[in-house]
């Protein structure tokens, strides 16, 4: 089967998720350094805005907006062989580090884009590497609450408006943070991107069909709602014709 292009939508933002081989992509401290330098290299040639992030043993997850429609793709290539080559020749290995290609899928950002920073910045905490998103430093929390400053990270207008100053912002989303996540949401989240879907409310994702460079919902999906139509338009007319033959059964029969 053919692999659909990857979804571009004008200044809308992206879940990203790279897979890596169990416990295989980080080894060491080295190797998360080495990863965000390459990522904000990349980021900045590409004209990527990255708006949080997390390395985890065996994968990595981005919060993203493309400024042009190979954008994204650019920066991931480059991240990817650039990081590999480096590790291998790092710790004397060869062969593949990740599990294929990225995933992503564009988000509604006014219903989406919070949660989307949420899940990536309690992804440690979920994956119990962490007891709090501030206890693992390898994510965006930090950044996002105050306690570090990462350069290459731009800030999206629906965190901006957070609070009219940075530590407002800072609050706000240490306060978002407190709040537990729910897991159907988080599924729900994941299982868009992995599958490559888009993310929105129905009015969004109408709109986005307009703009998008590909279809944004999976055919069978919206084929099956003619065949229910379908099916329930036959029902019918099979009543009908039973209930016909009943009243004509019932007319000629003897007084």
């Amino acid at each position: 089967m053919t692999r659909l292009a990857r979804h571009y939508i004008p200044e809308q933002p992206q879940h990203v998720i790279l897979q890596g081989f169990t416990g295989h992509a980080f080894l060491d401290e080295g190797d998360y350094l080495y990863f965000i330098a390459c990522l904000a290299d990349a980021a900045r040639v590409a004209g990527l805005a990255v708006h949080a992030w997390v390395l985890m043993p065996d994968a990595v997850q981005l919060l993203v907006t493309p400024s042009y429609e190979s954008s994204l793709a650019m920066a991931m290539q480059a991240v990817s062989r650039r990081y590999a080559e480096t590790f291998n020749r790092r710790h004397g290995r060869r062969g593949m580090i990740w599990r294929g290609g990225y995933s992503a899928t564009v988000i509604e950002p006014e219903r989406y884009f919070l949660l989307a920073s949420h899940v990536i910045d309690h992804a440690p905490v979920r994956n119990r590497l962490a007891a709090e998103p501030g206890q693992y430093p390898w994510s965006s929390y930090a950044h996002h609450v105050g306690l570090r400053i990462d350069r290459f990270i731009k800030e999206h207008p629906v965190h901006r408006a957070l609070g009219d100053t940075p530590i407002e912002r800072h609050e706000a989303y240490r306060n978002l943070a407190a709040q537990r996540l729910d897991d159907h949401e988080v599924n729900n989240l994941m299982q868009s991107t992995l599958e490559g879907w888009v993310l929105g409310g129905a009015a969004y994702c109408e709109w986005a069909a307009q703009t998008a460079n590909r279809r944004l919902m999976p055919l069978l999906l919206r084929d099956r709602q003619p065949k229910v139509r379908a099916t329930r338009a036959v029902a019918h007319r099979t009543n009908e014709k039973k209930q016909e033959r009943g009243a004509s059964v019932e007319l000629s029969q003897p007084t």
